[in-house]
């Protein structure tokens, strides 16, 4: 195999375009061959600094920009006079003024590391640049408390949560995978969930098929301590006709459970991905679970599919399963490794969607 042939491997690989048999012969032959894994890993190694890079740039662009918009001499004026102004640039520039201590953090270092300033063996400087990173860091957080502080004393409720769009998730494992739809997080620059409790937690798109309309969220948030066992267990095999289901997500913004039935096995023009089903599938719908009446996860409702169509449809879960399989193993902190413990039989439906609300998430996108 020639270097050119090697590096398009490579690349279908770390893209996730590989089918299984053949992802997992390759990562036996980067096992069995140091040379073949080295140039897996200074591949990605690679693309993510170019790929660093890029969103540098664009948020040097768009900190310029905010710039430009802020008259300093009249927050000089204005500073002592109208604190309540403070509160309301940060606001409205909070998350920005993160990103501008960040992308300085990242200016410095990497002209360190470029002029040769910042040797890997010369600790002196190492430390020397942490404790910068924890001033700023401790700087930053006393800004944070002491605008929280104002707004305590007059008043105000929290910083409004500024995203683009919702949709639903729900719990593949309890350390903090999410399955969702593709089309929800396609194109999208930042994405969170919230639980049933309202709590918000950072997350990132691990991995995504967007020809089955499937992505996997992973929960990144340092406050994330992880969920209960997941109650419910994944049904590969096919439904049947007319088998009563369910959904629970948040449609409109709120939590909405559904219950309908299965109307046909295959989807519009005999699609074998979809379902067809009686439950109403709306946006904030996408990427909800669909549960029979055990309480196993059958599929993953499809709002994208149903407003095309005029009708409701949901992913069949088999799809989900081939897309978990699929994930790169160096995009994991720990093996999959899915419930098979069904502690939902036999409950009544008031009970199941108890028990599962705290497994669904809203999913909150930001563009």
């Amino acid at each position: 195999m020639s270097d050119n042939q090697l590096l398009e491997v490579i690349e279908r690989y770390l893209n996730g375009e590989m089918k299984a048999d053949e992802r997992k012969k390759f990562e036996v032959l980067r096992k069995e061959n140091a040379e073949v894994d080295g140039k897996v890993v200074e591949h990605k190694l690679f693309t993510n600094l170019l790929k660093q890079y890029g969103e540098r740039v664009e948020l040097e662009t768009r900190l310029n920009a905010i710039h430009d918009e802020i008259d300093v001499h009249t927050l000089k004026e204005n500073l002592m006079v109208h604190p309540v102004w403070i509160v309301q640039l940060w606001r409205n520039h909070h998350s920005k003024i993160s990103v501008a201590a960040s992308v300085a953090i990242l200016g410095v270092f990497v002209a360190m590391l470029f002029t040769g300033k910042l040797n890997p063996n010369d600790s002196t400087n190492i430390v020397e640049l942490k404790n910068k990173v924890d001033r700023l860091d401790k700087s930053n957080t006393n800004l944070s408390r002491s605008i929280n502080a104002i707004k305590s004393e007059k008043g105000k409720s929290t910083v409004v949560d500024k995203y683009s769009a919702t949709a639903t998730g729900f719990a593949i494992t309890a350390d903090g995978l999410i399955a969702t739809n593709y089309h929800v997080v396609d194109g999208v620059n930042a994405v969170s969930v919230q639980n049933a409790d309202g709590e918000t937690y950072k997350a990132e798109v691990l991995y995504t098929e967007p020809q089955h309309d499937i992505a996997i969220l992973k929960i990144i948030d340092k406050s994330f301590t992880g969920l209960k066992a997941v109650p419910y267990t994944f049904k590969r095999a096919e439904s049947n006709i007319a088998e009563q289901i369910s959904t629970y997500g948040y449609p409109d913004g709120y939590p909405a459970y559904s219950p309908g039935s299965l109307s046909s096995l295959v989807g519009q023009n005999g699609d074998s991905v979809h379902y067809k089903v009686t439950i109403p599938i709306n946006p904030g719908n996408s990427g909800g679970p669909l549960w029979d009446s055990k309480g196993n996860v059958i599929g993953i409702t499809d709002a994208k599919q149903s407003q095309v169509e005029g009708e409701h449809f949901a992913i069949k879960i088999r799809y989900l399963l081939n897309a978990i399989k699929n994930i790169p193993a160096d995009s994991l902190d720990n093996k999959v490794l899915l419930n098979k413990r069904n502690t939902l039989s036999g409950l009544s439906e008031a009970k199941k969607t108890e028990k599962t609300k705290d497994f669904v998430f809203m999913v909150k996108v930001y563009n």
